[in-house]
């Protein structure tokens, strides 16, 4: 009897476990994390220094040395005068590969002028990079 007792006991816990259904959880895909855009350009004269031209044009080689987004990147060059801040030169490209060449045109002698190279992950808003030089035209 005392046994009988006890099984009464464990059916409701019995049946407990197993009424329910198979879980399933499924976990989201993982998103992968884009690596920060790190680029270089070949004639950056440095901090403090001006890149003298020849000419009213000058060719720059972005290099982007980070892995590229799928998606690619947006290249975007600005070259302002210093002395009022008007825009000489502005291009933005899209590009898919690790160098990219830009040719300068528009400068004017014996004015300084601040270039800017910003690069931006298309996929990535945020994932933006930016570098700054000064040049001169001769």
């Amino acid at each position: 009897m005392k046994s009988f007792k006890y099984l009464l006991i464990a059916i409701p816990f019995l049946l407990a476990s197993c009424s329910k259904g198979a879980e399933t959880t499924t976990t989201p895909p993982e998103t992968p994390v884009e690596v920060s855009v790190a680029f270089s350009v070949n004639v950056d004269p440095g901090a403090g220094n001006i890149l003298g031209v020849v000419g009213t044009a000058q060719a720059i080689i972005v290099k982007v040395s980070s892995a590229l987004p799928k998606e690619g990147v947006t290249i975007l060059v600005t070259v302002t005068k210093d002395a009022d801040n008007s825009v000489v030169f502005t291009n933005t490209s899209s590009s898919l590969t690790a160098d990219n060449t830009v040719n300068i045109t528009g400068l004017t002698p014996g004015a300084l002028s601040t270039t800017t190279v910003v690069v931006t992950s298309k996929a990535t808003s945020s994932n933006t990079k930016s570098l700054s030089f000064k040049l001169a035209a001769k």
